[in-house]
């Protein structure tokens, strides 16, 4: 890394494409390989918002240690409770790190306090602030019992702890130790004897508790100001679990036989074609060899848009496998092929929430679109498409509209599309709630053989749910049977679109009575006579719109549950109950029917 980056000036080393720089956000996971105090590291920036998850989510699979970066707002707490809950489910390791604190709205306590509601594991404060004038200059490590003054843009500087904050650090500090007591029996009983441990001690309980996720620590600073970013780096280079840990997280046993790696993120390249990128947890990879099938394409190392081709990776190295055609996201990837075997289960795509109706602007496009939207959802699995079955439109799901959005910004820079987007339609649909009878005529002369046919049906509603029954009750042959069938499609041609302008359900249509003429009857004459029959009939009907309703699972902390019933009605929605959403504590899950027109802006 070169230099220090800005996404809002539009020049930060991993968010180069044109739809981060659009946003000044990261849009997709960004992958840089560096040295920081001449070792090997990896950042894997993942992107914050909750609907570009999917991506990170298979990112923080294979990291050693997450990053989880929040604001000092109370408000915003809950912003990372899903980051935090997939963290503590999957058991990897992770830190917190307090940012702006330049700009603090609430207290360090007062964020902890908000923050562990959301987490399983207890949130351990590393360092307290060094105060003047109300504004953070600087902090106290609670091992080390060490000071530092920030300098923006610097390193920070030693100085003595402040006689104003030495009553706060030495409180700290014993909560540090308490803390780290409940997971260590030896340093429990130094405490109880009144022995004071070792900073080494301490340290090695630190980086024990982290690497089984007993603990998470907990930093602070500011990233814009480079304040207290190395602290935590330093704090990472020698507490973080290794590779070879994380390995064994996912049920790979890193001193095993054979190659073992990782696909944890797919990115279709244009003429560089497909990427994979991989993590190595066993053995090696090197260019050429065949893994799952497909031999290996290049390898190369990443740094934002740098890509350096390298010979071969090796444990713990990341870098991308080029054309691997057949390899998917999450696959573990060996020389057997058996790769099901040597790995964990990777986590589910997450479910589409959101839908847009998508097409492209020229109609020559069309089949270049589904090829597009293909390989995205390759890239990002929580991405679907396909024709809606009611309304006929081609819809595109995600996880929220900025997703779509920034998806169609995809289509349009990536792959040179022009598409255009909406609101989904409504299925909306109709029925009937009261039986008639109906005779109709279609009789037609024109010189020649003419067009005749006659019937007699009973329209009637049925249960909800039933669909269209079709039935004939003709005797003596006052309708020939080869001309019952068209009366049938006439009828459900009809359904198609109903008097109030929506398709027809749960109606039983009945062919009772008609008259046929041996010249001018025919199929397509009786086909009329059924859909002039529906026409005249079925206003007669009391037709009903049916509005399609689904039932929604909100997920929400239980301070927010009572206000969900505004929330609902104001919807013409209806709460069917609500409980403790599992393993989620101080969360809840209700269970509403809301109006499917009520939904898109949700």
């Amino acid at each position: 890394v070169g230099r220090k980056g800005s996404s809002k000036e539009g020049y930060a080393v991993g968010d180069t494409t044109p739809e981060a720089k659009k946003r000044q956000m990261s849009t997709e996971v960004n992958i840089a390989s560096t040295e920081y105090i001449g070792e090997p590291w990896t950042f894997l920036d993942c992107p914050g918002s909750v609907e570009l998850i999917q991506d990170s989510l298979n990112a923080l699979m294979v990291a050693d240690t997450a990053i989880v970066v929040c604001e000092p707002d109370t408000a915003r707490a809950l912003t990372v409770a899903p980051i935090l809950n997939f963290l503590d489910e999957n058991d990897i390791p992770h830190i917190l790190f307090i940012n702006k604190m330049d700009t603090a709205i609430s207290s360090v306590k007062e964020t902890l306090e908000s923050l562990q509601q959301h987490s399983r594991r207890p949130l351990i404060l590393r360092e307290v602030p060094i105060r003047e004038d109300e504004h953070i200059i600087g902090h106290v490590d609670l091992v080390s019992e060490r000071a530092f003054q920030w300098t923006p843009g610097q390193p920070s500087e030693l100085i003595e702890i402040p006689g104003s904050v030495q009553n706060r650090e030495e409180e700290a500090r014993v909560e540090l130790l308490e803390s780290l007591a409940d997971f260590d029996d030896t340093l429990l009983e130094e405490l109880l004897e009144d022995i004071i441990p070792s900073s080494e001690e301490i340290y090695n309980s630190l980086s024990n508790d982290l690497k089984n996720s007993y603990i998470v620590p907990v930093f602070f600073g500011s990233a814009e100001q480079d304040n207290g970013i190395r602290r935590v780096l330093k704090a990472l280079r020698h507490e973080a679990p290794e590779a070879s840990a994380t390995a064994q997280r996912l049920g790979i046993e890193a001193d095993g036989g054979g190659t073992v790696a990782q696909v944890f993120k797919t990115v279709h390249a244009g003429h560089a074609g497909k990427m994979s990128f991989a993590r190595v947890w066993r053995g090696e990879v090197a260019d050429g060899m065949t893994l799952n099938g497909e031999r290996v394409g290049g390898l190369q190392r990443v740094v934002g848009l740098k890509h350096d081709k390298v010979a071969k990776m090796l444990p713990g190295d990341i870098a991308s496998l080029g054309r691997m055609d057949g390899v998917a996201t999450g696959d573990t990837l060996t020389e057997s092929g058996n790769g099901k075997d040597a790995g964990a289960d990777w986590p589910d795509a997450r479910s589409p929430l959101f839908a847009l109706s998508i097409h492209a602007q020229h109609r020559d496009d069309e089949v270049k679109l589904s090829g597009a939207l293909a390989k995205l959802s390759d890239e990002d699995p929580s991405i679907s498409f396909g024709p809606d079955s009611d309304t006929g439109e081609f819809l595109m799901w995600g996880q929220g509209e900025m997703h779509l959005l920034v998806t169609i910004d995809r289509l349009e820079g990536k792959y040179g599309l022009s598409v255009t987007s909406q609101r989904p339609q409504v299925p909306y649909k109709e029925t009937i709630r009261q039986t008639i009878s109906q005779h109709a005529r279609h009789k037609k002369q024109s010189g020649g053989h003419g067009e005749f046919g006659d019937v007699h049906l009973d329209i009637k509603p049925l249960p909800r749910g039933s669909g269209f029954q079709f039935n004939d009750v003709i005797t003596g042959g006052v309708v020939p049977k080869q001309y019952i069938p068209a009366v049938k499609t006439g009828v459900k041609e009809f359904m198609v679109r109903g008097p109030l302008g929506f398709p027809v359900v749960d109606i039983g249509v009945t062919l009772t009575d008609g008259q046929f003429h041996a010249v001018d009857s025919s199929e397509m004459a009786f086909k009329k006579a059924a859909g002039q029959a529906m026409r005249e009939g079925m206003p007669g009907c009391k037709p009903v719109l049916l509005e399609p309703i689904y039932q929604v699972h909100l997920v929400l902390p239980n301070e927010f549950t009572s206000k969900v019933q505004r929330l609902v009605s104001g919807r013409r929605g209806q709460i069917l109950g609500f409980d403790a959403k599992p393993g989620w504590e101080g969360w809840d899950e209700v269970t509403v029917q809301l109006p499917q027109s009520e939904m898109h802006d949700l």
